[in-house]
């Protein structure tokens, strides 16, 4: 991957967000690394970003997880907690905050950011925001 990324502008059209997003390839590479850095920049209010909320929609998505950045391409959850609980979320992308109910932990498959194959479990707040994220791959706003 080029070494030349930055922080990109958040979207905030909801009629964007809305369109469904396509699978990641290999050449998706540069875009999950500008995720990773415009994450890194929102860092202070803001632990996760999907592909298109930065202007692509793509199947990645970028968590915090402690203190290091999580980018999943293509991400998807292969297993969940029986145990789930209602929360109530807010966006980068959108005003306000709704609804909305999350598994208490998830088992993600996804491609990481070399494109290698990967399977993880979280929980907590790292589970909540992958959830979110891929809600933004369907063009589900939350």
């Amino acid at each position: 991957m080029s070494k030349e990324h930055s922080s990109k502008p958040i979207l905030h059209d909801p009629i964007f967000l809305s369109l469904p997003s396509r699978p990641a390839t290999k050449s998706d590479l540069p875009l999950a690394r500008d995720l990773a850095d415009t994450l890194m920049a929102h860092a202070d209010h803001c632990i996760g970003l999907a592909a298109n909320m930065i202007g692509a929609s793509v199947c990645i998505l970028a968590v915090m997880d402690d203190a290091k950045i999580l980018v999943m391409m293509n991400p998807e959850i292969v297993k969940h907690s029986a145990k789930s609980y209602h929360t109530e979320e807010g966006c980068l992308s959108l005003a306000g905050v709704r609804e909305v109910e999350r598994y208490a932990s998830v088992t993600v498959r996804y491609r990481d950011e070399h494109f290698k194959k990967q399977r993880g479990t979280v929980s907590g707040i790292t589970a909540q925001a992958i959830q979110h994220e891929m809600d933004h791959f369907a063009g589900r706003l939350v």
